[in-house]
């Protein structure tokens, strides 16, 4: 079975097993692919099974399971200590929580940069132990190589450029890059080496513009402008969920203004011992 057709896994215990009875078909990257030059395309980040089924049930079918997960979900201060282990274990809860959406993968820092084989291995992993059909890694022209090596054995790669979470701090951190030059090369050696995406993160509008013009696999765009081929955002910042998100973040809920009123809501009711009642 190719991998861009993986159901899922079906515990923590085992990497993942074909499903009985009739098969459910994921979006392939080709199919993703396909999609450049019509409608711009949702994406969203997702780390559990019920938040990955609500993006799922929302019509979104593309969702990144991103290292953010080290800021959002485990409380640490940048991405770079998610590890392999912690990476595998919420891209499977992710699967689980879908059926039909096409799920990618972050590579976490240290998965990929020692050397092509390691690369490979680990993009294995998040196939066969995760149930991913794809998976994503930072860097240009200096990470095209992992991307042409891990792309040769069959797995679909997304790559991404500008500004890269895990190395942010050895660059100028999180401004806005508008170095045209550079960014086309890495743009294009990605493209090269056999992506078919590529996320642009915090890259000047036109730029980004021109980019998506230029190249042939879809762009993705997060505080990036909108003229990008698709759009990502981190699920706990356009819900209100998280209280450091990037300006660029539109919070379309206050989820977590929510969830803390209940739940203040719920201690109440038990001091005054009005739940449970009667």
């Amino acid at each position: 079975m190719a991998s861009s057709d993986l159901p899922g896994i079906t515990n923590d215990a085992r990497p993942y097993e074909p499903a009985k009875g009739p098969s459910l078909r994921r979006i392939t990257a080709g199919a993703i692919k396909r999609r450049k030059g019509n409608a711009p395309v949702p994406m969203v980040t997702a780390y559990d099974t019920p938040f990955a089924q609500f993006a799922e049930e929302a019509g979104i079918d593309w969702i990144l399971v991103g290292d953010s997960l080290g800021n959002v979900v485990l409380g640490y201060d940048e991405t770079t200590p998610v590890t392999m282990e912690q990476m595998l274990h919420h891209t499977a809860a992710v699967t689980r929580g879908t059926s039909r959406a096409h799920i990618v993968a972050d590579m976490p820092f240290g998965s990929y940069q020692v050397s092509d084989e390691e690369a490979v291995r680990n993009a294995i992993r998040f196939i066969k132990e995760g149930g991913a059909q794809s998976v994503k890694l930072e860097g240009g022209v200096y990470e095209a190589q992992r991307v042409r090596a891990i792309a040769r054995v069959g797995i679909p790669v997304v790559g991404h450029i500008g500004v890269t979470p895990q190395t942010a701090g050895l660059g100028p951190g999180y401004k806005k890059r508008t170095h045209r030059d550079r960014l086309l090369e890495d743009a294009l050696a990605v493209q090269d080496a056999g992506a078919y995406a590529i996320v642009l993160e915090v890259v000047d509008g036109e730029i980004a513009r021109e980019l998506t013009d230029k190249l042939s696999i879809l762009t993705i765009g997060i505080g990036s402008g909108g003229a990008c081929d698709a759009q990502v955002l981190v699920m706990h910042d356009l819900l209100g969920m998280y209280p450091h998100s990037p300006p660029f973040a539109k919070r379309f809920a206050e989820i977590g203004q929510a969830a803390t009123q209940a739940l203040r809501d719920y201690a109440s009711s038990v001091r005054e011992r009005s739940f449970p009642n009667a």
